[in-house]
C-alpha cells in the first residue's frame, strides 16, 4: 500500500502536470504566463522525483535538493513576470533585467553551495544545516518580493493579481514552515513533508482561476522605490554572505590546527564590515542614487517626497527650528546634509536664519542691490558654484556675495520665492555623493522650494500676529488707564472752575480736599499698577449694599440725583473694590449724563441665594438695538463723539466676567435704559431694608 507521502507528492506532479498542459495550450501571450508555466513543469519534476526517492531511493539528495531549488526560483521568476506585465510597470521593464539578474546571481550562489555539500557527501550537521539555511532563505526572498508588489499595486490591480499572490504566497509560506521547523528541532517533520504535495495541489485552482481572469482585467500595480532599494540590499547582502561564509569555509579547511579559529574571526569581520556599509548615511545616498538610476525613468518618488516634506512642516513645535527643516528639505532632495538659509527682513536686504553643518562667517547679510539679488529677481535659476567656477562665463560673471563665500562648502544657491518677489536664498553644501543634475532635480527643487516660503512666510506672519498680540494686551491696558485718568482730570477741572465762586464756602473747601484726595489715591494705584503688573490681584470680601450706598452719595452732587433701593449691609462678594467701584460709578454716571435733569436715575440691588443683582436705570435717551449688538461693548465705540473714549463699558464687561459675573442691558430709545449685573455672592448675613 503506498504511503500518504508517495500519493500526496504523485498527485501534485499530475496536478502541475495538468496546468502546464492547460497554460501552454491557450495561455501564453504574457511573460506571467511563460513563468507560471516554467515554474509547473519543474513543480511536476520535483514531486517526480520526491515519488522515485520515497519508492526506490533514487535519484541522490543532491539532485532532490538542486531540482527543488530550480523550481522555488521559478516562482520567484513568477512575480517578476507579474511586474513586468504591469501596465505602469513598462517604463521600468527594460532596467528590470539587471534586478532580476542579481536576484538569480543569489539563487545560483546557494545552488553552488548545495552541490559543494551535496559532493562532500558527507550529510553531517553542518551539511543539513547548509541545506536548510539554503532553502529559508530562498522561501524568506519570495515572501519578501511578494509583499512588495502587494503593497504597492492599486486597489483596481490587486483584484487582478489577488489569486496568483496567494498561490505563490502559500508555497513559500509551507516552505518556511517546513524548514524553520527542521532548523528548530533538527529533524524533518514527517507530518509536513508528507503533506507538502498535497498543499501544493490545493493552490493549483488559484493559479487556474488567475489564467482565465487575465485575458478579461489587466494587470496593475507600480513597483516602488523603496521596494527596489529595499529587496536590492536584500540579494547584495545575501551575496555578500554567501561570499563571506564561502572564503570562511576555505579558511576553515586551509588554516590547519588554526582553521576553525580564524574562521570565526573572518567570518565575524566581515559581518562587522556590513553592518558598518548598512548603517553609512553615504553608501546608502550611492546606493539609491544607484537605483534611480538604473532602474527608474524618473529620479524621484513624488508621492513619498511630498508626503516626507508634509510630516515635516506639519509638526508644531520649534524642535528643530523650521528654517533649520527647510534646509534639511532642500539639502534632502540632492543627498546633501549641509547648508544655510536667508530670508528676506524688513529692511529688504537677506538675513542668515540658520545654518546646518557650516560654520557662519563673520559677515552673513545679503544686501538687497548685489548683483545676485538683481539675477534672482530677473531669472529663476538656481546656481551650481562647481559649475559655476568651471565656466564664470555662463552666469555672466555674476558676483557672489561674500556672505556665501564665506562659507567652506558650497554646492548650489537656490531662489526661494514666495508668489513672484524673492522671499529668501538658500545654500546648500557638496552631497554625500557625486550627483547628475538634470531637468527633473531643478524643477522639484524650485517646487519644493515655492512650498517652503509658503510654510516661512506663514511662521512670520504668526509671529508677528503673536507681537501685535502682545502690543495689542499693552495698548489696551494703557486705553483702561487713560480712560480713568481722563474721569480724574474731568474731576480736577471742575473744582478748578468752581474754586473762584465758592472759595469762601467751607463745604465746598471740605469737598475739593475729598475729591483731591481721591485723585490722588486712585493715580498712586495707577502707578504703582504700571511699575508691578503682577499685583493684580487684589480681590477681597466686600458688602455690595454699602458700596452702592457710596456711589449714590458720590454721584448725589449731579442731576438728576440717582435714588438706591435695596439692603444697607449683609450681601457680600469678591472683588477688588477699587475696580468694582470704577466699573459702577462708570455705568452710573453714563446714566446721568444721558437723562435731562428733570429725569430719573435710580440703583436697585436684589438679593438670591447665590446671586447679587445690580440694577441701573434711567429714563434718558436710550440705545438702539443695533448700537446695543455691534458698538456698545467694543472699544473706542462711543455715542459722545470725541470727548468719549469708548472703552468705558467694554471694560466694565471685561471685569464682571473676570470676577465670574455677567451684565446685560435693555434699551429702547427716547425710553431710557436699564444695566443689569449679577455678581456671585460669598454669604448672605443680616439684611436691613433700606
Amino acid at each position: 500500500m503506498l504511503e500518504f507521502g508517495v500519493v500526496s507528492h504523485l498527485s501534485a506532479a499530475v496536478v502541475y502536470g495538468l496546468l502546464a498542459g492547460f497554460t501552454a495550450s491557450r495561455y501564453l501571450r504574457r511573460y506571467t504566463d511563460r513563468a507560471v508555466l516554467l515554474a509547473s513543469l519543474l513543480t511536476t519534476l520535483w514531486a517526480l522525483i520526491v515519488v522515485a526517492q520515497n519508492l526506490w531511493g533514487w535519484p541522490s539528495f543532491t539532485v532532490r535538493y538542486l531540482t527543488e531549488l530550480t523550481r522555488n526560483a521559478a516562482w520567484i521568476l513568477v512575480l517578476f513576470a507579474l511586474v513586468r506585465d504591469a501596465r505602469e510597470g513598462a517604463m521600468i521593464s527594460r532596467r528590470m533585467v539587471f534586478f532580476t539578474a542579481g536576484t538569480f546571481i543569489m539563487i545560483l550562489s546557494l545552488l553552488a553551495v548545495a552541490a559543494v555539500v551535496g559532493h562532500i557527501g558527507s550529510r553531517n550537521l553542518l551539511s543539513a544545516r547548509a541545506s536548510l539555511f539554503g532553502q529559508l532563505a530562498i522561501s524568506l526572498l519570495g515572501i519578501s518580493v511578494l509583499e512588495q508588489i502587494w503593497r504597492n499595486a492599486s486597489t483596481y490591480g490587486r483584484s487582478s493579481i489577488r489569486y496568483i499572490c496567494f498561490g505563490v504566497g502559500g508555497i513559500f509560506i509551507f516552505e518556511f514552515i517546513l524548514y524553520a521547523d527542521a532548523l528548530l528541532f533538527d529533524r524533518m517533520s514527517k507530518g509536513l513533508w508528507d503533506a507538502r504535495g498535497a498543499v501544493n495541489v490545493l493552490l493549483v485552482p488559484l493559479f487556474a482561476v488567475n489564467l482565465i481572469n487575465a485575458r478579461r482585467q489587466p494587470v496593475q500595480l507600480q513597483l516602488s522605490r523603496a521596494f527596489v532599494f529595499h529587496a536590492g540590499t536584500f540579494v547584495l547582502g545575501g551575496i555578500y554572505l554567501l561570499v563571506v561564509a564561502a572564503a570562511g569555509y576555505y579558511v576553515r579547511l586551509a588554516g590547519g590546527e588554526w582553521g576553525e579559529g580564524l574562521q570565526v574571526v573572518f567570518i565575524a569581520s566581515f559581518v562587522l564590515l556590513f553592518v558598518l556599509l548598512m548603517t553609512s548615511d553615504r553608501f546608502r545616498a550611492r546606493l539609491m542614487m544607484f537605483v534611480s538610476q538604473n532602474f527608474f525613468d524618473y529620479k524621484y518618488d513624488y508621492r513619498d517626497e511630498w508626503l516626507k516634506m508634509t510630516e515635516t512642516f506639519s509638526n508644531l513645535n520649534e524642535n528643530p527650528p523650521l528654517p533649520e527643516r527647510a534646509i534639511r528639505t532642500l539639502a534632502g532632495l540632492v543627498e546633501s546634509h549641509t547648508g544655510g538659509l536667508w530670508l528676506r527682513d524688513e529692511d529688504g536686504h537677506y538675513s542668515l536664519h540658520a545654518t546646518l553643518g557650516l560654520e557662519a562667517p563673520k559677515h552673513t547679510q545679503i544686501d538687497s542691490d548685489t548683483e545676485l539679488v538683481r539675477f534672482f529677481r530677473e531669472r529663476e535659476w538656481i546656481l551650481d558654484l562647481h559649475e559655476y567656477r568651471d565656466d564664470p562665463v555662463r552666469y555672466n560673471l555674476l558676483e557672489i556675495p561674500d556672505a556665501i563665500l564665506g562659507f567652506r562648502d558650497q554646492w548650489l544657491i537656490i531662489p526661494l520665492y514666495l508668489g513672484r518677489e524673492l522671499y529668501g536664498i538658500a545654500l546648500i553644501g557638496s552631497p554625500y555623493t557625486r550627483v547628475e543634475l538634470n531637468w527633473e532635480n531643478f524643477d522639484l527643487i524650485r517646487v519644493v522650494g515655492r512650498q517652503l516660503s509658503n510654510f516661512l512666510a506663514q511662521a512670520d506672519a504668526q509671529d508677528r500676529l503673536s507681537r501685535a498680540m502682545q502690543f495689542e494686551a499693552v495698548n489696551k491696558a494703557s486705553a483702561f488707564m487713560v480712560h480713568d485718568l481722563k474721569t480724574l482730570i474731568a474731576q480736577l477741572s471742575l473744582l478748578v472752575r468752581n474754586a473762584p465762586k465758592h472759595r469762601n464756602n467751607p463745604e465746598f473747601i471740605d469737598d475739593m480736599i475729598q475729591t483731591t484726595d481721591h485723585a490722588v489715591n486712585k493715580m498712586s494705584r495707577l502707578v504703582d499698577h504700571i511699575r508691578k503688573p503682577e499685583s493684580d490681584d487684589r480681590e477681597t470680601s466686600l458688602d455690595l449694599a454699602q458700596l452702592c450706598q457710596q456711589l449714590v452719595d458720590h454721584h448725589g452732587r449731579q442731576e438728576p440725583v440717582p435714588g438706591y433701593n435695596g439692603p444697607t449691609s449683609g450681601i457680600e462678594v469678591q472683588a477688588d473694590p477699587q475696580q468694582l467701584q470704577n466699573v459702577l460709578s462708570h455705568l452710573l454716571q453714563n446714566a446721568q449724563d444721558a437723562t435731562p435733569k428733570e429725569g430719573e436715575v435710580s440703583l436697585t440691588l436684589k438679593a438670591s441665594e447665590e446671586y447679587g443683582v445690580l440694577f441701573i436705570q434711567d429714563t434718558g435717551q436710550g440705545m438702539s438695538e443695533h448700537f446695543i449688538r455691534d458698538s456698545l461693548f467694543k472699544p473706542f465705540e462711543s455715542t459722545k463723539g470725541l470727548t468719549g473714549m469708548g472703552i468705558g463699558a467694554y471694560q466694565a464687561q471685561e471685569y464682571v466676567k473676570q470676577i465670574g459675573g455677567t451684565m446685560d442691558v435693555t434699551s429702547e430709545p427716547g425710553v431710557g435704559s436699564c444695566f443689569t449685573i449679577r455678581l456671585p455672592l460669598l454669604a448672605r448675613h443680616s439684611e436691613t431694608p433700606g
